[in-house]
């Protein structure tokens, strides 16, 4: 039966107002990322012959490393494995501290007190919120971003204050723009680095102020970092726990979804402060009964091996700089972030004696219905588009085949920015 023979029924009115009460379904805005998948399919329709070279896409384009997959299958035959995981085992907490202390040089982890699986990043976000928001308090959120945090916050009656990313403070917040009322009333601040979309990196400096900031304002930091490890050209992978009192104001997830091709695995870990740990952990306990122990062991498995990341690592690396080279010489103003898989430029005003664009997603409709190129745009604060270097390629030949073939669609026309 379709949705709208319910939509004059009791179950219409018996939604809650935080998902829409009883106008829910009834919405008849499209939002970006539906927009993106239908110019997508039109796109496909009215050019079957023609590949889509999908730039969009936000999750890594090859299997898990072959060893990983060997020990989940390894593991998963045991039947000691086969029951509830709770709120984890020992053997993932440990190679999580180990992690830390190997990649990230963050000395001091304890696994027992200060570590937790969780079922990937972003339930970890959307329970938070559940630990310390309470009506009328505000969770501080970075945009363009990833907006979880803020949602469930939304959900339990807080309120949501915004700070802008912007090109000219390296899309890194400015903590001096957030108002001394916001501060009070504030009890988490979401931040993200490298960073989703803009792929900016933040720097030890950047988070010891975030640090003598939360101490002042009395804030909890949770550090999102799922794409921390994957870092180029000479940059060391940071961990916000690494900063001198970071673990006395906050926490970091991490995530293996990225960094170790595993997005549907969901497996993924908080740790830093006990307190919060804790916390997070009795919320979780009501939420979910663990991830399956075979995948917690074949994570662990990863953790211990970091050489794996650092493959992945070379390879979005040489992809980045192929993709910037030629969208500047298409005009752009492109330049290789230091880490994460996206790279975020200014869409062009228009096209030389053509068609306009007011807006990032004007640009990526553009891109999808006339070049068959999906990317991601964002116009939180100001007009951008995010192209992923997670396209689909089978080997070094196979990307610079992709690559040429972005800039042989994009050269015959004339971009003006």
């Amino acid at each position: 039966m379709s949705i709208e023979l319910y939509q004059n029924t009791y179950i219409q009115n018996n939604f809650a107002d935080r998902i829409g009460g009883s106008n829910y379904g009834k919405d008849t805005a499209i939002y970006k990322f539906e927009k993106i998948k239908r110019a997508k399919a039109q796109a496909k329709k009215d050019f079957p012959e023609v590949e889509l070279i999908d730039l969009g896409v936000g999750e890594p384009d090859e299997m898990a490393d072959a060893g990983i997959v060997a020990k989940l299958a390894e593991e998963a035959a045991k039947p000691e494995n086969r029951g509830y995981a709770d709120n984890g085992i020992a053997e993932f907490k440990e190679a999580a501290a180990y992690y830390l202390k190997e990649v990230f040089g963050v000395e001091g982890i304890d696994p027992e007190n200060e570590v937790l699986h969780s079922i990937g990043s972003k339930p970890a976000l959307a329970m938070l919120p559940s630990c310390f928001i309470n009506p009328g308090d505000v969770t501080i959120m970075t945009v363009p971003g990833y907006p979880v945090m803020g949602t469930h916050t939304k959900y339990l009656g807080g309120e949501v204050y915004n700070v802008e990313l912007k090109k000219e403070n390296n899309f890194l917040p400015d903590l001096n723009t957030i108002p001394e009322e916001i501060a009070k009333r504030a009890k988490l601040f979401y931040l993200n680095y490298p960073n989703n979309p803009t792929g900016a990196s933040a720097t030890a400096e950047f988070f010891t102020e975030v640090v003598a900031w939360a101490k002042k304002h009395d804030v909890v930091i949770v550090h999102d970092a799922p794409y921390a490890a994957l870092t180029y050209d000479g940059l060391k992978p940071l961990s916000f726990l690494s900063v001198p009192g970071a673990k006395d104001v906050g926490v970091e997830l991490h995530s293996l979804s990225k960094s170790y091709n595993m997005t549907g695995w969901r497996i993924g870990f908080i740790a830093g402060n006990p307190l919060v740990v804790k916390a997070f952990g009795d919320v979780k306990d009501n939420n979910d009964s663990g991830q399956f122990i075979a995948i917690q062991k074949a994570a662990a498995f990863g953790l211990y091996n970091p050489q794996i990341t650092e493959k992945i690592a070379a390879k979005y690396s040489r992809r980045h700089e192929m993709l910037v080279a030629v969208l500047n010489e298409l005009g752009f103003k492109a330049e290789k972030p230091k880490g994460s898989f996206f790279l975020y430029v200014e869409a062009p005003k228009g096209i030389k004696g053509g068609s306009r664009f007011e807006s990032g997603e004007d640009f990526s409709q553009f891109l999808i219905r006339e070049k068959l190129i999906s990317s991601v745009p964002w116009d939180d604060a100001g007009h951008f588009v995010r192209f992923s270097v997670t396209f689909i390629a089978n080997g070094e030949e196979d990307e610079k085949r992709v690559i040429n073939e972005i800039k042989n669609r994009l050269s015959d026309v004339e971009f003006e920015f």
